[in-house]
């Protein structure tokens, strides 16, 4: 039998300044389970670290008892009826450092991660941004604007 494809394809983690747009069609957010379970896999299976570790680390973050055989269930997409909650999975992320694969599963919303001090980035784009915006102003008033005069005297 035939391997299934992984529901997150692989190629959506790379980075990328697309604009994220939210997939509003009909059914487009259908199966997030199934992707969630793929992403889950995926950081699971190029962790360096071994399920154990990788639980005993998200038990401790979490303060829970996370067994291996509970990632293992949250990796499986077939298993509809153990999916990982929202606040494991982030600590998934936050354990592996996997933000690849959150922003990969965000962009389906509409959304994209900016990680630590890469929102300084993000600021330098926006104070830029502004800073042009401000100087087409100032081009056109210089452009519109008239010497002033009071009394007949150009001032």
């Amino acid at each position: 039998m035939a391997k299934r494809k992984p529901a997150l394809d692989p190629a959506q983690m790379a980075f990328t300044f697309n604009t994220p747009r939210p997939d509003v069609s009909e059914g487009g957010l259908a199966h997030m389970e199934r992707e969630v379970a793929s992403a889950v896999a995926t950081i699971l299976r190029e962790d360096p670290r071994n399920r154990f570790e990788v639980a005993g680390q998200l038990s401790a973050l979490m303060d829970a008892d996370i067994s291996k055989f509970m990632l293992d269930a949250y990796a499986a997409e077939a298993r509809d009826g153990h999916n990982v909650s929202f606040s494991r999975f982030l600590g998934l992320i936050v354990a592996t450092q996997r933000f690849d694969v959150l922003d990969a599963l965000l962009r389906k919303i509409g959304c994209a991660v900016v990680v630590g001090e890469e929102i300084l980035l993000a600021e330098i784009g926006h104070l830029e941004t502004q800073r042009r915006n401000i100087e087409q102003r100032l081009k056109s008033l210089k452009a519109e604007a008239q010497p002033l005069t009071r009394g007949g005297i150009i001032r």
